[in-house]
């Protein structure tokens, strides 16, 4: 007899504990005057809730930093290896590499040329260099994982195939 379990209240559980442990995680005031991480995140993610109606793109936004709990330099891939298994294949390849564009933007975008991962990389590169108003007025880490649980069937991590968010080396 299959046995089902109801993932979403301890994905959301876990969920706002990644997002609330940015709280007080500093950044360099140099490239970020807003301040701690989790008020950067909440920046980006509400950028991202104006800009689209991508519940998966939603989510990387919120997530994109949240490696910053544990080491800043090594950030992108700790953060998407906290969410492997858990969210959907997209939103893990969005967070690995959300700083290509930032550190190597012709070779990412030689690499990614003619590609849907390219031009959501963009928008998540874009929202992120918004996302430092030290005055931004954001909504509270709860509300944030609110609104992506209510889109849980769309960013929870299934067996479909993640078909081209294969992790390759960038070019």
């Amino acid at each position: 007899m299959t046995q089902f379990i109801n993932v979403d209240p301890f994905l959301k559980k876990h969920l706002y504990f990644l997002l609330t442990s940015l709280d007080g995680v500093p950044q360099g005031l140099h490239y970020h005057p807003e301040g701690d991480v989790l008020y950067h995140s909440l920046q980006v993610f509400q950028l991202s809730l104006q800009a689209c109606d991508d519940y998966e793109l939603w989510a990387a936004a919120l997530f994109h930093d949240i490696g910053k709990a544990v080491s800043t330099p090594k950030h992108a891939d700790i953060g998407a290896d906290e969410l492997e298994g858990l969210l959907s294949p997209r939103i893990v390849w969005l967070v690995r590499h959300h700083l290509h564009l930032l550190v190597a933007p012709r070779s990412t975008r030689r690499w990614l040329r003619n590609t849907p991962q390219l031009r959501e990389l963009e928008l998540l590169h874009a929202w992120d260099l918004k996302g430092r108003s030290p005055h931004a007025s954001v909504m509270q880490p709860r509300e944030a994982i609110d609104i992506l649980m209510e889109h849980a069937s769309v960013i929870i991590a299934s067996t479909k195939p993640a078909y081209y968010y294969q992790n390759k080396p960038l070019a």
